[in-house]
Parts: C-alpha cells; structure tokens; sequence
C-alpha cells in the first residue's frame, strides 16, 4: 500500500478519533485493504456545491470529521465575511446520518461563535433557502446526497441570498476549507448555547409564501376534487407537499402509502429519483388503479419533481423534465397575462440546455427569457443581479427542477407540486389534458423535442477520452450534421459564439463553463457537457419543426424521434 495512505491510516488509529472509527478502520485493515485504500487514497473533495461521497471511515468518506473539517473552513470563511455576527440555517433530508451529520455540522458553527437555527427533524432543500432569507442568515447548510444511492450522503452550502455558493465565494470557502489540516484544528463543542431549534414557524411562514403564488385559486375551488397521487418516495416530500396542496384547496390527494415514510435505505427504488421510471412504478400503478388526473413525485430532499398524465391515447407517460417546464412556464406567463398580474418587467430564466420552446413563447408574450449555465445557482445568481430592475417569475432546468417567485433560491419541488396541480385543474376545467394542453402548445408555437445520452467513460483513461472528445469537436468541429449545416458554435470555455456563414465572432457574457452547442440550418441544437460530477459526457438534442393541427402530433413526433436517432448515428456516438 503506499506509504501516504498507509501514514494517512496510521493518524486515524491514533489520532483524536472515537473508539468505533477506530475499530472501523482496523476491520478494514484485516478484511478489506482494497476499500482501506479507496477510503484513503485522497481527502474527500470540498466542491464549488460542497461534499458529497460514500459514507464510512477515511478522508474520502462523508463521515463526523470531513464533515467537521469542512464546516470549520466554511466557518472560518464566514466569520471573516461578516465580522458584526453570523447566523446560519441547517436543515436536513431523510437519508442515513443526515440528522448526525446536520448536528455535527451545528456543533461546530456553533462553537465558532456562530448562531444556528436548526431544524427540528427532516425537512425539503427549498425551505432551507427560504429559511435563510426569512431569518436574515448569512448562509446555511444543507445534508443530502440528492437522489443518489443509499450509500451517499452530502452537504450542499448556501450564501446569504439564500443560494448555493457562486464565485468569488465558492472558491475562497475551498481554500478554506483546504487549509483545515487536521480533526485537531476543528472547534467540535462549547458553544451549545448558540443552537436554537426551529420548525412549525418556519413551515408556515413558508407555506403562507407558497400560497400567495397562486395564479387561479378560483379554479382550483371548481376542480378541488382534482385526482391526485404524490409519492415523497421515501424522502423529506411528506412532511410539506400534502400540507401544501390542502392549502390550495385540493381535497382528493392519495400519498403511495408503501413509499411515505421517510427511510434513508429507499426499500422500494433502486434510485430514488424521479427522473427513473422504475422510481415512479409504484405511484403510477396506484394512479392507474384509482384513474387519477396526475401522479407526482418528489426525491428525497425534494428539490426534483417528475409527474405522469394520461396522454391524447388515453395511455399513462412519463413526462420529461423539458415537457413539464414548457408546461409549467406556459401556465405561469399566460396565466399572469389572462389575470392581468403581469408586470412589464417579467422575465423568467432556464439554462442553456432546456427547451428553446420556452424561449419562444416568452417573446410571443413580451417577457424576457435568459440563458444561464447549468445549475441553480446561476438562476439565482441573475435574480441577484436583476433584483430592484426586474421582475423574476419562474425558472428551471430540463433536470425535473424548477422555481417559482424568488423567495427560495433554488430548486423547489414542494412549490412546483402545487403549481403543477394548480395547472392540471385549469387544464381539466377546459375540458383539456395536461397533455393536450402541452399539443397544443406545440401547435401554437411549434414542436420542440429534446432529447439526451450519457456516456460513461470510467477509469483515468475515460477522463482523457472525455477531454479527447471535447477538444477534437473544438479544434475540427463537423462541416454538417445529418445532413444540415453547422451555421453556428457557441463556445462557453472560451466564452465565444461564432456564425460559420458570416465568419463573425461575439462574445458569451457567461462564466467560463466546458460546454459547445452546434446550431444547425434546420433549427436542431446539440450540446456537448462533460459531467462536474461523474465519469460522464452528456449529450443534449433539440429539433423542432411547425404541428399544423393535433391530428398530426403522432406523425410528426416520430419523425422527430427518427431525426435525433440520425443525428445520434451521425455522430457515432452509439
């Protein structure tokens, strides 16, 4: 084993570290020198978004001491930013540990001088954001893996405005973060005092703002019985999303009884992610039984929403995350505009991979649509900018993620469940579908298909492929794609948008970010993103042609289908 691992094992067994990690430590030792070493080999990395890992013993684990280590950097970096006090927010999802990991996390803060709220027991990300603004926090902390496996678990910081880390701040928490040499250097106790507990409170001054969003509560009197079937899938869904859509007023909501209870080990998933069908199987079988107009699901820290309708055939489907945001931005800037609560200065935000459709009926209704990188933090990052200018309405990623208003800073399930609903009474009271309703948004406006692949290329090797394939499209990009012309490249790492008709050249006023988008004669955009996060390169697909009438939704959308499955071919990338 080499000798820094081995140095590296040699401090965890005598060192300031409890008898059970020891013990740990030394099982692994005698049954399983392969996991020592992956446990060991390197500190588990402080990201721009925070930690996320496998949890056990090591430097590469989540366990008490990285997540200790990490917070003391955090702490330090908070305390020099805002030297007249520091209070923070904690919240916490449903997974193994999260609740340990949330009152290390306390713990620490707290014996830093800092003051913490919180939270009682379990509760959904977008709360913890509304939760630092609502209590005039300087940032907060939030333990969840997302909808990883089991074995996962992570802690996801925020800044003052109620978002995720952006740059400088990101990166001078890292470096703090890094310069914690050791479990010795962490403040652990003594400042128990400065921990408050909070809850109820905080649940309905939140509740009361996801009321207030709204658009047609007269709608929802008429459709109250609107059939509905939610399932939290074994995550922090429960404790908030019925309460909500009782509070709209719905009065026929069926949670799936065998995924409601909060359980860290997810029994009944092999993800829990709505994203996957298989996490959705159990809510749709119940939706089908009961002939419901929607199913709903949330993951475990309930940032994601997946939903399922019944589409023209009168056959359940899944919903992609494009189709419910071309759905749910639609509701929201038609609806605004038929209630007349629009405001000459909406606009609404996405990233730079979800449908243009959105792009294109918010011009048709005068509101301006912005592009941003991947993630929510750079949504939240132009509602910072544009706050006191303009007027943020909703925004969202293909990602199953959207945000409604900005009193939360982030992703929001449990507002988008309601909102969501909100949309299926309105369709229902004019005798549509949600699915209709989406056709004939297509119609209107033209058919947007997107569609995307991941490759995984494991190993050191696959990290230089991934480089390889991404410097081999920036240094000899195609002429043609299936057939069409590239007539444009936008460059995000070297912030340049090139016309390849006019030879012209401008810049992306985006951060630098490894991403190239090739735009077609034919309208069809294609991006290519390595993963932040995982051995990965994704992907994205979007064609588009006119829907002269619903009767032709069938036949066009499969000749969509067959275009990115030429494309695909084209590109060799199957």
């Amino acid at each position: 084993m080499d000798a820094n691992i081995l140095s590296t094992v040699d401090k965890w067994l005598t060192g300031q570290y409890d008898a059970e990690t020891v013990a740990a430590v030394k099982l692994l030792q005698q049954q399983n020198p392969e996991e020592l070493t992956d446990a060991f080999y390197r500190n588990l990395e402080f990201g721009t978004g925070g930690l996320r890992g496998v949890m056990g013993v090591g430097t590469n684990r989540m366990n008490r001491y990285t997540v200790g280590m990490a917070t003391q950097g955090f702490a330090n970096y908070l305390n020099q930013s805002f030297p007249q006090g520091v209070k923070m927010a904690i919240a916490h999802d449903s997974r193994n540990n999260s609740r340990y990991f949330a009152e290390v996390a306390a713990n620490v803060l707290a014996a830093n001088g800092i003051h913490v709220y919180l939270f009682e027991s379990l509760r959904p990300t977008p709360e913890l954001s509304f939760a630092i603004r609502h209590l005039q926090c300087q940032g907060g902390i939030v333990l969840t893996a997302s909808h990883n496996p089991k074995e996962y678990n992570g802690y996801k910081a925020y800044w003052n405005d109620g978002a995720q880390l952006v740059p400088p701040h990101d990166k001078n928490v890292i470096r703090e973060v890094e310069k914690i040499a050791g479990v010795d250097e962490v403040k652990w106790t003594g400042g128990e005092q400065n921990i408050t507990i909070i809850g109820k409170d905080v649940d309905n001054a939140y509740l009361d703002m996801l009321k207030s969003l709204s658009i047609n509560p007269d709608i929802i009197a008429k459709q109250h019985d609107l059939k509905i079937v939610y399932t939290p899938i074994h995550g922090t869904g429960i404790t908030l999303a019925p309460e909500i859509l009782q509070r709209y007023g719905f009065t026929n909501v069926h949670v799936v009884e065998e995924q409601s209870k909060p359980d860290g080990n997810f029994p009944t998933v092999v993800y829990p992610n709505p994203e996957e069908s298989e996490a959705m199987s159990i809510g749709l079988k119940k939706a089908k039984e009961i002939d419901a107009d929607i199913l709903l699901g949330t993951d475990p820290d309930s940032d994601r929403v997946g939903i399922a309708v019944k589409n023209h055939h009168g056959e359940w489907v899944l919903m992609n995350g494009n189709q419910t945001a071309v759905l749910l931005f639609n509701y929201i800037v038609e609806g605004r505009k038929q209630r007349g609560l629009a405001q000459s200065n909406d606009y609404v935000c996405k990233t730079v991979v979800t449908s243009d459709l959105i792009d294109v009926f918010a011009a048709a209704n005068n509101v301006n649509c912005y592009n941003v990188l991947t993630g929510f933090k750079w949504i939240a990052a132009l509602i910072q900018e544009k706050e006191g200018k303009e007027n943020f309405i909703c925004g969202g990623e293909e990602s199953y993620g959207y945000m409604i208003g900005d009193n939360v800073r982030d992703k929001d399930a449990i507002a988008s469940v309601a909102m969501l609903c909100e949309m299926a009474a309105y369709a229902k009271e004019k005798g549509r579908s949600l699915f209709e309703q989406l056709i004939d948004i297509y119609v209107k406006y033209g058919f947007y298909k997107e569609s995307l692949i991941s490759l995984t290329k494991k190993g050191m090797r696959g990290a230089e492929e991934i480089a390889e394939m991404m410097q081999g499209y920036r240094d000899n990009p195609p002429a043609t794609i299936n057939g069409s012309k590239v007539v444009a490249i936008y460059d995000y790492q070297t912030q340049q948008k090139r016309d390849l008709v006019s030879g012209a050249t401008e810049g992306i006023e985006l951060p630098k970010s490894n991403v190239l988008q090739f735009l077609l004669e034919d309208g069809t955009k294609i991006s290519a993103r390595p993963s932040g996060t995982e051995p990965k390169i994704k992907f994205y697909f979007s064609v588009n042609t006119k829907l002269a009438s619903a009767a032709d939704f069938d036949k066009v959308n499969v000749e969509l289908d067959q275009r990115v499955a030429a494309i695909i071919s084209d590109m060799k990338l199957k």
